[in-house]
Protein backbone atom coordinates (compact mmCIF):
# COMPACT_ATOMS: atom_id res chain seq x y z
CA UNK A 1 0.00 0.00 0.00
CA UNK A 2 0.90 3.65 -0.20
CA UNK A 3 -0.62 6.39 1.65
CA UNK A 4 0.02 9.64 -0.13
CA UNK A 5 -0.07 12.33 2.98
CA UNK A 6 1.08 16.02 3.96
CA UNK A 7 2.92 16.23 6.98
CA UNK A 8 0.73 16.97 9.73
CA UNK A 9 -2.54 16.94 8.02
CA UNK A 10 -5.76 15.32 8.05
CA UNK A 11 -3.68 12.41 6.02
CA UNK A 12 -1.59 11.76 9.55
CA UNK A 13 -4.80 10.36 11.02
CA UNK A 14 -4.26 6.83 8.91
CA UNK A 15 -0.96 7.38 9.07
CA UNK A 16 -1.29 6.60 13.27
CA UNK A 17 -3.93 3.79 12.27
CA UNK A 18 -0.86 2.19 9.87
CA UNK A 19 1.65 2.56 12.94
CA UNK A 20 -0.87 1.10 15.41
CA UNK A 21 -1.50 -2.01 13.46
CA UNK A 22 2.14 -2.12 12.21
CA UNK A 23 0.96 -2.84 9.06
CA UNK A 24 3.65 -2.12 5.85
CA UNK A 25 3.17 0.72 3.73
CA UNK A 26 5.15 3.07 1.67
CA UNK A 27 4.88 6.63 2.54
CA UNK A 28 4.28 9.48 -0.64
CA UNK A 29 4.17 12.88 0.33
CA UNK A 30 2.67 15.47 -1.67
CA UNK A 31 3.31 18.80 -2.44
CA UNK A 32 0.51 21.12 -1.29
CA UNK A 33 1.69 23.97 -3.87
CA UNK A 34 2.38 22.02 -7.02
CA UNK A 35 0.20 18.32 -5.91
CA UNK A 36 3.49 16.35 -7.22
CA UNK A 37 4.70 13.89 -5.07
CA UNK A 38 8.08 13.25 -3.56
CA UNK A 39 7.88 9.97 -6.52
CA UNK A 40 7.49 12.57 -9.34
CA UNK A 41 4.02 11.42 -10.07
CA UNK A 42 1.14 14.46 -10.55
CA UNK A 43 -0.83 13.69 -7.63
CA UNK A 44 -3.98 14.69 -9.41
CA UNK A 45 -3.74 11.72 -11.63
CA UNK A 46 -3.91 9.52 -8.39
CA UNK A 47 -6.44 12.00 -6.31
CA UNK A 48 -8.37 14.20 -8.95
CA UNK A 49 -10.38 15.85 -6.05
CA UNK A 50 -6.31 16.88 -4.83
CA UNK A 51 -6.16 16.72 -1.76
CA UNK A 52 -4.61 13.88 0.82
CA UNK A 53 -5.07 11.16 2.46
CA UNK A 54 -5.36 8.68 -0.74
CA UNK A 55 -4.33 5.32 -0.22
CA UNK A 56 -3.20 2.95 -3.10
CA UNK A 57 -4.14 -0.68 -2.39
CA UNK A 58 -1.82 -3.43 -3.74
CA UNK A 59 -4.35 -3.32 -6.52
CA UNK A 60 -3.59 0.04 -7.88
CA UNK A 61 -7.63 0.93 -6.28
CA UNK A 62 -7.18 4.34 -4.12
CA UNK A 63 -9.32 4.84 -1.15
CA UNK A 64 -10.19 9.05 -0.32
CA UNK A 65 -11.59 10.67 2.56
CA UNK A 66 -10.12 9.90 6.09
CA UNK A 67 -12.90 8.63 7.86
CA UNK A 68 -13.60 6.08 5.02
CA UNK A 69 -9.74 4.87 4.89
CA UNK A 70 -9.62 4.73 8.97
CA UNK A 71 -12.28 2.67 8.63
CA UNK A 72 -11.03 0.28 5.74
CA UNK A 73 -7.72 -0.26 7.73
CA UNK A 74 -9.90 -1.01 10.88
CA UNK A 75 -11.39 -3.65 9.02
CA UNK A 76 -8.72 -5.46 7.74
CA UNK A 77 -7.58 -8.51 10.15
CA UNK A 78 -4.85 -6.38 12.44
CA UNK A 79 -6.93 -3.59 12.56
CA UNK A 80 -10.03 -5.17 14.37
CA UNK A 81 -9.58 -4.00 17.46
CA UNK A 82 -9.72 -0.38 16.25
CA UNK A 83 -13.27 -0.32 15.69
CA UNK A 84 -16.36 -2.26 16.50
CA UNK A 85 -18.02 -4.69 14.32
CA UNK A 86 -19.62 -3.49 10.68
CA UNK A 87 -23.71 -3.21 11.48
CA UNK A 88 -23.55 -3.29 15.21
CA UNK A 89 -25.09 -0.15 16.71
CA UNK A 90 -21.32 0.38 17.94
CA UNK A 91 -20.05 0.61 14.53
CA UNK A 92 -23.00 3.24 13.89
CA UNK A 93 -21.76 5.35 17.32
CA UNK A 94 -17.99 5.16 15.68
CA UNK A 95 -19.48 6.23 12.35
CA UNK A 96 -21.56 9.48 14.30
CA UNK A 97 -18.16 9.97 16.15
CA UNK A 98 -15.64 10.35 12.80
CA UNK A 99 -18.45 12.54 11.09
CA UNK A 100 -18.43 14.87 13.63
CA UNK A 101 -14.83 15.04 14.10
CA UNK A 102 -14.91 15.46 9.96
CA UNK A 103 -17.66 18.12 9.99
CA UNK A 104 -17.44 19.98 13.06
CA UNK A 105 -14.16 20.10 14.40
CA UNK A 106 -11.60 19.06 11.44
CA UNK A 107 -13.27 21.66 8.45
CA UNK A 108 -13.38 24.73 11.40
CA UNK A 109 -10.23 24.21 12.94
CA UNK A 110 -8.60 23.62 9.34
CA UNK A 111 -10.45 27.18 8.38
CA UNK A 112 -7.91 29.00 10.39
CA UNK A 113 -5.23 27.83 8.35
CA UNK A 114 -6.69 29.93 5.29
CA UNK A 115 -4.62 32.89 5.01
CA UNK A 116 -7.35 34.66 3.61
CA UNK A 117 -9.93 33.99 6.76
CA UNK A 118 -11.10 38.04 7.69
CA UNK A 119 -10.90 38.92 11.13
CA UNK A 120 -15.01 38.36 10.84
CA UNK A 121 -14.80 34.63 9.43
CA UNK A 122 -12.26 34.20 12.32
CA UNK A 123 -14.91 35.29 14.62
CA UNK A 124 -17.68 32.77 13.70
CA UNK A 125 -15.12 29.86 13.33
CA UNK A 126 -14.11 30.72 15.92
CA UNK A 127 -17.37 30.83 18.87
CA UNK A 128 -18.94 27.46 16.26
CA UNK A 129 -15.18 25.45 17.92
CA UNK A 130 -16.16 26.69 21.27
CA UNK A 131 -19.83 25.41 21.41
CA UNK A 132 -18.28 22.10 19.68
CA UNK A 133 -15.33 21.72 22.02
CA UNK A 134 -18.06 22.80 24.85
CA UNK A 135 -19.90 19.53 23.78
CA UNK A 136 -16.35 17.20 23.43
CA UNK A 137 -15.46 18.87 26.90
CA UNK A 138 -18.89 16.59 28.73
CA UNK A 139 -18.43 13.69 26.07
CA UNK A 140 -14.26 13.13 27.23
CA UNK A 141 -15.31 13.49 30.82
CA UNK A 142 -14.29 10.23 32.42
CA UNK A 143 -12.97 8.71 29.33
CA UNK A 144 -9.77 7.58 28.45
CA UNK A 145 -10.69 7.20 24.36
CA UNK A 146 -13.60 8.55 21.94
CA UNK A 147 -15.43 5.01 22.67
CA UNK A 148 -14.36 4.06 26.13
CA UNK A 149 -11.43 2.50 27.35
CA UNK A 150 -9.71 0.92 24.14
CA UNK A 151 -8.05 3.20 21.21
CA UNK A 152 -9.94 3.79 17.95
CA UNK A 153 -9.17 4.98 14.88
CA UNK A 154 -12.08 8.08 16.28
CA UNK A 155 -8.55 8.84 18.23
CA UNK A 156 -6.04 8.47 15.76
CA UNK A 157 -8.51 10.91 13.72
CA UNK A 158 -9.12 13.67 16.97
CA UNK A 159 -5.76 13.33 18.19
CA UNK A 160 -4.53 14.28 14.79
CA UNK A 161 -7.31 17.16 14.21
CA UNK A 162 -6.52 18.70 17.83
CA UNK A 163 -3.14 18.74 17.04
CA UNK A 164 -3.86 21.94 15.07
CA UNK A 165 -5.15 24.24 18.31
CA UNK A 166 -1.13 24.34 18.62
CA UNK A 167 -0.14 25.41 14.99
CA UNK A 168 -2.70 27.73 14.85
CA UNK A 169 -2.21 28.83 18.55
CA UNK A 170 -5.84 27.76 19.81
CA UNK A 171 -6.19 27.80 23.19
CA UNK A 172 -7.82 24.47 24.32
CA UNK A 173 -7.44 25.11 28.59
CA UNK A 174 -11.04 26.17 29.34
CA UNK A 175 -12.15 22.81 28.21
CA UNK A 176 -9.44 20.33 30.45
CA UNK A 177 -10.61 17.05 29.55
CA UNK A 178 -10.30 17.74 26.25
CA UNK A 179 -6.80 19.28 26.90
CA UNK A 180 -6.09 16.61 28.72
CA UNK A 181 -6.85 14.26 26.04
CA UNK A 182 -4.84 15.36 23.74
CA UNK A 183 -1.76 15.48 26.27
CA UNK A 184 -2.43 11.80 26.64
CA UNK A 185 -3.20 10.54 23.15
CA UNK A 186 -0.27 12.34 22.13
CA UNK A 187 2.18 10.52 23.57
CA UNK A 188 0.51 7.51 22.34
CA UNK A 189 3.73 5.10 20.76
CA UNK A 190 2.61 4.75 17.07
CA UNK A 191 0.94 8.95 17.21
CA UNK A 192 4.45 9.49 18.26
CA UNK A 193 6.22 7.25 15.58
CA UNK A 194 3.92 8.53 12.46
CA UNK A 195 5.09 12.41 13.73
CA UNK A 196 8.40 10.88 13.54
CA UNK A 197 7.99 9.58 9.91
CA UNK A 198 6.40 12.95 8.97
CA UNK A 199 9.36 14.97 10.34
CA UNK A 200 7.44 16.27 12.93
CA UNK A 201 8.89 14.99 16.27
Amino acid sequence: MKLFYLPGACSLAPHIVLCETHTPVTLVKVDRATKQTDEGEDFLNINPKGYVPALQLDDGLVLTEAQVILQYLADQPQGSSLAPKAGTMERYRLQEWLSFISTELHKTIGSFFNPKQTPEWKAVATEILHKRLAWLENQLQGREFVLGDGFSVADAYLVTVLSWTVRVKFDLSPWPAVQAYHTRVAQRPSVQQALREEGLA
